[in-house]
């Protein structure tokens, strides 16, 4: 497994929702996190900073922020990310400054990370909704990752094995789905978005126009 590295921050009430959503590998989080953003318009990727080439067709402040290794250590040295993880000797970083702007202004910000990163979000922003993908058993798994017919055998064991690792932290997160049936599983990620924008503090802070002409004082 990566190992990641954080930096303490203090955290605050944003108007808007941080969720983050982790998963062993084969567990089917990509594809929930893409149709849920089919779905809910109002849900906003969160886009990393690494040091890899671009692949493809992607693009420079969509899928990442593509950057030097000097800036990336500069970065480094400034605090500048929440969190970050050297994987195959290329390393991606979650800014601070960029999450909290985005939530500040009231955008809901989904980060789609392994469970180290997850834990060191939450740490540094509490209110952050921590959501985990299970496979529906270890045979369901092991299929799924052989049917992607996309690693050797032996990438295959080392998933499994780093499966293992992952999913013993489960209990550290707030929300739990059993990604089964995929439309279920589906159905159980839009629930909890939409719960957490119903609860006190969301609607207070997104709302608070409403409260404040129905005369509804903040609790002390």
């Amino acid at each position: 497994m990566p190992m990641r590295n954080q930096t303490a921050h203090k955290s605050m009430d944003y108007p808007g929702n941080l969720f983050v959503v982790s998963a062993p590998s084969g567990a089917g989080k990509s594809s929930l996190v893409r149709a849920l953003r089919e779905f809910d318009a109002r849900v906003s990727p969160s886009v990393s900073h690494t040091t890899r080439a671009p692949r493809g067709q992607e693009k420079h402040g969509r899928e990442y922020y593509f950057v030097s290794d000097q800036e990336f250590d500069t970065m480094v040295s400034n605090n500048a990310f929440v969190e970050w993880a050297n994987v195959h000797s290329r390393r991606y970083g979650t800014a601070k400054k960029a999450l909290e702007e985005r939530i500040q202004v009231g955008t809901d910000v989904l980060l789609e990370i392994d469970y180290q990163g997850a834990l060191q979000v939450k740490e540094a922003f509490p209110n952050a909704v921590l959501i985990f993908i299970l496979p529906p058993s270890w045979d369901e798994l092991r299929a799924r990752l052989e049917n992607r017919g996309e690693d050797a055998p032996e990438v295959i064991e080392l998933r499994l094995t780093n499966a293992a690792e992952e999913m013993a932290q489960v209990a550290k997160f707030d929300f739990v789905i059993i990604n089964e049936l995929f439309e279920s599983a589906l159905f159980d990620l839009k629930t909890i978005i939409h719960a957490q924008r119903l609860k006190y503090a969301a609607q207070r802070s997104r709302r608070a126009e409403t409260f404040e002409s129905l005369n509804i004082s903040v609790p002390n």
